[in-house]
C-alpha cells in the first residue's frame, strides 16, 4: 500500500512565532512529528495559507473574528494572517522548504478567497488544486494528515480526502487546535466520516500496519 503524508498549514502565523496573527496553542510544536509521519510515507505533501494583506474578509483585532460574512468563498471575519513575505508565512522551523516537498498548494491568494481546505480553491469545492488528482496519479491508497489547526484547516482537508476514496490516518501530535472544544468537535466528526485518529506513534505504525494487512 502506497502512503503519503500532507502537512497542512504548519506556518509560523498559527503559532508563538507569530503572535499577532493566529497563534493555536503549541503549534510551534509540531515539526518533529510531522517529520515522523513524513519517515513513514513514500510522498510528502504540504500546504500554506498565502493570503494578501489586503483580504476581503481581514479584521482589525481578534474580537471581531468568527463574523459571517456574505461572500461566496469566504465565509468569516479573521485577523490578517501568513501574508506572502512576512515571517508568518513561512512553513515551522525544522520543516523541509515547500520545493522540497512531493506536492505543495498555496491557497487563499485571492482577496476573497479564505478556503480551510487544501483540495479546493472554493468553498464549494468545485475548483480543484490538484491534490486529489496527483495522490490518485500517484496510486497513493492512504494519507497520514497533521497540522494547523485542527478544527479548521485540517479537519477539513481530511474529510476532503476521505469523501475522495482514501484511507485517512490522523496524527494527533502533529496537530494543535485553536479550541479545546473545536478540537473535540473535529475529530468527532473525522471519526464519524472514517477516518482513524491516531494518539501516538506506536498507535500509528499499529493502524499503518492494519491498513496494509486489509487493502496489501
Amino acid at each position: 500500500m502506497k502512503i503519503a503524508s500532507f502537512d497542512v498549514d504548519a506556518q509560523n502565523g498559527f503559532t508563538s512565532n507569530a503572535p499577532q496573527e493566529l497563534p493555536v496553542p503549541g503549534g510551534e510544536q509540531i515539526a518533529p512529528a510531522l517529520n515522523a509521519m513524513a519517515q513513514r510515507a513514500s510522498l510528502r505533501l504540504g500546504s500554506k495559507d498565502a493570503h494578501p494583506a489586503n483580504a476581503a474578509w481581514v479584521v482589525a483585532d481578534a474580537g471581531q473574528m468568527l463574523q459571517p460574512l456574505p461572500l461566496a468563498n469566504a465565509d468569516l471575519t479573521w485577523v490578517s494572517h501568513c501574508v506572502p513575505g512576512t515571517p508568518g508565512f513561512e512553513l515551522l522551523p525544522g520543516l523541509p522548504a515547500p520545493i522540497d516537498y512531493d506536492y505543495f498548494v498555496w491557497k487563499g491568494v485571492e482577496p476573497d478567497l479564505h478556503p480551510y481546505g487544501a483540495c479546493y480553491h472554493d468553498l464549494a469545492e468545485r475548483r480543484s488544486s490538484g491534490v486529489i488528482e496527483f495522490l490518485k496519479v500517484q496510486q497513493v491508497q492512504a494519507i497520514i494528515v497533521g497540522g494547523l489547526a485542527l478544527d479548521y484547516c485540517v479537519r477539513t482537508t481530511a474529510l476532503q480526502l476521505r469523501r475522495a476514496g482514501f484511507e485517512v490516518v490522523l496524527y494527533l501530535p502533529a496537530c494543535r487546535a485553536l479550541s479545546a472544544e473545536g478540537a473535540q468537535q473535529a475529530c468527532a466528526e473525522m471519526a464519524t466520516a472514517g477516518i482513524h485518529l491516531c494518539p501516538d506513534e506506536q498507535d500509528l505504525d499499529r493502524q499503518l500496519a492494519q491498513l496494509k494487512e486489509d487493502r496489501p
